[in-house]
């Protein structure tokens, strides 16, 4: 695969003389944008993997909010929080403004679909004062803070707001880096941002192609073509040296998702009789050589209260029988596993009486049909935590009647009352036992079969330092990344 990426990351900024001349970082990543790098969907990580999006606060290794664009917060009464920013400037040279904040806000609370980290909640910005931004939640919030650590809360100036229903973040963010150019989805161009309040950025610049063949980003690393590669194949681990790749303990669940809404997994019978005929265990040995264990529920290991607090699945329907019904199956071949795994569940559920075709895609040619409800089945990893780090919000998003993220078309009432309950739940503990309250509920819908808890392999070149690998996949690039 190498002459296929030559060439595809010569440097695409700064100037030959510059003393930091060579010093630009090569980048592959996965994901090629699915909506046009708009931060508002699943394209939100991108932006803030690369250093381009910030918001209000930021996720520290530990799941707790941290000051990013706020300075600081306190929280005035139970729906209401007083946010004081930081002197910092966009991109475009205008200032980071609380007229701008809460105008950035606006626009995401008002985005369709919206934000998955605003599923269920209203909320409006006002600028207070000379430094300040008000913020009303419709409802007691209590985990605003990490909700507005959200990538796809990301703050952007007005200028990136100017063409009705589009939001252009091309040098409208306040990172470290500024999104310079983009070619669709084959790569990116991105130049340091030498006023970022944060200081200055140790790389000059990025260069990012979109690979979505997992074997191409390895032999791209190996080959000394890029300096980081994300999401490598397990498979492709051991062509990697030890020191060039890292394994790091994620939030992310793979999951196999059955549409609850229609089609033969309305049934609830069938789903429970899809469930019964998944071994997890096989997935992580085999198809992950085990840098995986096998499901357990929503949360796996990375979320370290989770496995005390988990109890057993509650109202599972009894498993009926096959006899036969086809089924179709997709999944995206981004995340390399996931096509095998898929073909093992085939044969397992081959086997246990259903009919099964699968449907492989990459993933921005797939997303908006899982959206719909198009397929039967779907196998997907997903990152329990990245949305706002609290464990009730994908909760929300993914599970229950509104929710944005509802690939598994699940509308179930006692699901969406538990939900509800923990997103009342203040005190942390609490909110923690209201979580887990309601996994037992939604896997007692049999809507969803986790699978396997990931340990996702990033690439790292031998002459880069200061990459950000985190459990949340938020960040890779970042001020201190160089090489």
């Amino acid at each position: 695969m190498a002459p296929v990426l030559a060439g595809c990351f010569a440097s695409g900024g700064g100037s030959e003389t510059d003393t930091d001349a060579g010093s630009r970082l090569r980048v592959a990543l996965a994901f090629p944008p699915a909506e046009n790098l708009s931060p508002y969907g699943a394209d939100s990580t991108i932006l803030s993997r690369l250093g381009v999006t910030e918001g209000l606060t930021a996720l520290d290794a530990n799941g707790t909010a941290t000051p990013a664009l706020a300075a600081s917060w306190r929280q005035e009464d139970d729906r209401t929080w007083l946010f004081t920013l930081r002197e910092a400037t966009f991109q475009d040279g205008s200032k980071v403004t609380p007229a701008a904040v809460a105008a950035a806000l606006a626009h995401a609370a008002q985005a369709k679909p919206a934000p998955a980290a605003l599923a269920g909640v209203t909320l409006t910005a006002k600028a207070q004062g000379a430094g300040g931004v008000r913020i009303t939640t419709g409802a007691p919030d209590p985990i605003l803070p990490l909700r507005l650590s959200s990538p796809s809360l990301a703050v952007l100036s007005a200028k990136a707001y100017e063409e009705k229903g589009d939001v252009d973040p091309v040098g409208t963010a306040t990172g470290p880096y500024e999104l310079t150019k983009v070619m669709g989805a084959t790569a990116a161009t991105l130049d340091r941002y030498d006023d970022y309040w944060g200081g200055r950025a140790q790389a000059t610049g990025i260069d990012v192609k979109f690979v979505a063949d997992g074997t191409a980003r390895a032999s791209a690393l190996r080959t000394d073509q890029v300096d980081l590669a994300e999401a490598i194949p397990v498979a492709q681990a051991a062509t990697l040296d030890k020191a060039t790749r890292d394994a790091t303990a994620t939030t992310r669940t793979t999951s196999l998702l059955l549409n609850s809404g229609k089609g033969p997994f309305k049934d609830a019978a069938l789903r429970a009789a899809a469930r019964q005929a998944v071994d997890a265990s096989s997935l992580a040995k085999d198809v992950y050589e085990g840098y995986a264990d096998a499901g357990t529920g929503i949360y796996g290991p990375a979320v370290t209260w989770a496995a005390g607090k988990r109890t057993e699945p509650v109202g599972r329907a009894g498993t009926g029988k096959p006899g036969g019904a086809r089924i179709t199956l997709a999944t995206y071949d981004n995340r390399p596993e996931l096509p095998e795994v898929a073909q093992v569940l085939k044969q397992q559920l081959d086997k246990a009486g259903f009919d099964v075709t699968l449907e492989v895609r990459e993933y921005s040619r797939l997303e908006s049909d899982a959206l719909a409800g198009k397929f039967d089945a779907f196998v997907l990893a997903r990152n329990t935590l990245v949305d706002t780090g609290d464990p009730v919000s994908v909760l929300a998003s993914d599970y229950t009647c509104d929710g944005g993220y509802n690939i598994a078309r699940l509308c179930d009432k006692d699901v969406d009352r538990a939900v509800a309950k923990a997103e009342r739940t203040t005190d942390t503990a609490g909110r923690q036992d209201a979580a887990m309250a309601a996994e037992a509920r939604i896997l007692g819908t049999d809507a969803v079969v986790p699978l396997v808890h990931q340990r996702i392999i990033t690439g790292v070149g031998t002459a880069v330092s200061g990459a950000l690998l985190d459990p949340y996949e938020r960040t890779l690039v970042g001020i201190g990344t160089r090489r």
